[in-house]
């Protein structure tokens, strides 16, 4: 018997936040805060059939909106970061489930070790930006970080079968994205609604479009290697079309465990949830026959150079995760927004690097600083790109 679980959803209203809210009743957990952006009608929706103690819109005008929603129950309302801290750090939650999408993410990851809750980590940018820091406040605190993305939920479950052995390679699978075999000559003039058009997965715009850069799988990178302590040369990426095996490990006998699953996030974030217990799962079975095949590909680094951008930042670690990020972030907005084109986006993520000095040794006011250095360093290099 599964104990109750008290649990934050952060990002309630996205893609992982709505799963999480759709597995809550297999695993018997109580939702005690959900956060959003501004999609104040879903929230109001979930509030009202979970009834949290505490409800968040970070955008601030929202909020307000909220408020007033709500004003017939006993659900408090806050807003801001100091509503996602909040959120984070209520001391009712066991767990907290980081469904935020980029930056945003890593104040309110960082107050939710503080307060000593495990964390269902989805926010991979978290990791990016402040691995060494993140995963030392949580090595401190005794808390766990029980990883949601596919990837690396099927590393931490084929971890459980190595019985302490020691993991010689994680081979992470990538989709490839909307634009597999197109060479960076055929990527020049992509627009953005041809890039949200995921094979496999139905994503929020800004994961999106990453998948279809390869930084999403450059992101995942980083994250391994914080996750599971392995250098960068140790960390593989395969393309594998079919998203039905999610990551595998090497042993130092030449041995590969894989996790195979349709392509689902239910069960990752299930996983994550109710670890090390296993629940049944309201989601479609695995049907080898019917997928009938596999495939699997070598990535293409000179016409997606983001991931060889990625791979190189991991070498560095410090201050350049959080340079790469926040670029990153600032460039996948204007691609989104039509100012700039598919292959400007690497482009601007490699001159940021060059640009802005960023030190091995680095603390939390670094990683926001170096954040915002990127951002405004891409913001005004858009301009002479076009």
């Amino acid at each position: 018997m599964i104990e109750k679980k008290r649990i934050s959803i952060l990002g309630a209203t996205g893609s992982i936040g709505t799963q999480t809210i759709d597995v809550l009743d297999s695993i018997d957990a109580q939702a005690v805060a959900l956060t959003t952006n501004r999609n104040v009608k879903l929230l109001e929706q979930q509030a009202r059939a979970l009834r949290p103690e505490l409800a968040v819109a970070f955008d601030e005008a929202a909020a307000k909106e909220l408020k007033t929603a709500l004003a017939d129950t006993d659900i408090r309302v806050a807003a801001g970061m100091d509503g996602l801290i909040e959120a984070a750090s209520l001391p009712q939650a066991d767990v907290v489930v980081t469904g935020v999408v980029g930056m945003v993410g890593l104040l309110p990851t960082m107050a939710a070790i503080e307060a000593g809750h495990d964390i269902a980590l989805a926010n991979k940018e978290t990791l990016v930006c402040a691995g060494g820091l993140v995963t030392e406040a949580a090595r401190k605190k005794g808390v766990k970080i029980l990883p949601v993305d596919s990837e690396h939920s099927a590393i931490f479950q084929c971890v459980q079968a190595a019985q302490g052995n020691r993991l010689d390679k994680i081979i992470l699978t990538a989709s490839g994205g909307p634009f597999f075999g197109k060479s960076a000559e055929e990527l020049e003039h992509v627009t953005p609604e041809q890039a949200l058009q995921h094979p496999n997965w139905s994503m929020g715009a800004k994961i999106t479009i990453d998948s279809a850069t390869m930084m999403n799988k450059g992101l995942e990178l980083i994250e391994a290697m914080w996750l599971y302590d392995l250098p960068p040369e140790d960390i593989e990426v395969i393309i594998h079309r079919e998203s039905i095996v999610h990551s595998l490990i090497e042993f130092e006998d030449g041995a590969v465990l894989a996790q195979l699953d349709v392509p689902d996030m239910r069960l990752p974030i299930q996983y994550a949830l109710t670890y090390p217990a296993r629940v049944p799962c309201k989601m479609e079975r695995l049907n080898l026959a019917k997928v009938g095949h596999l495939s699997f590909y070598a990535p293409d680094e000179t016409a997606f150079p983001a991931l060889r951008i990625a791979r190189e930042v991991a070498r560095q670690k410090g201050g350049a995760g959080a340079v790469m990020n926040g670029a990153n972030e600032a460039a996948v907005d204007l691609f989104l927004k039509g100012k700039i084109g598919f292959n400007d986006i690497p482009r601007l993520v490699q001159q940021a690097l060059d640009r802005i000095p960023h030190n091995k040794d680095i603390c939390l006011d670094d990683v926001l600083m170096l954040d915002r250095m990127a951002r405004e360093q891409v913001y005004e290099s858009q301009e002479r790109l076009r």
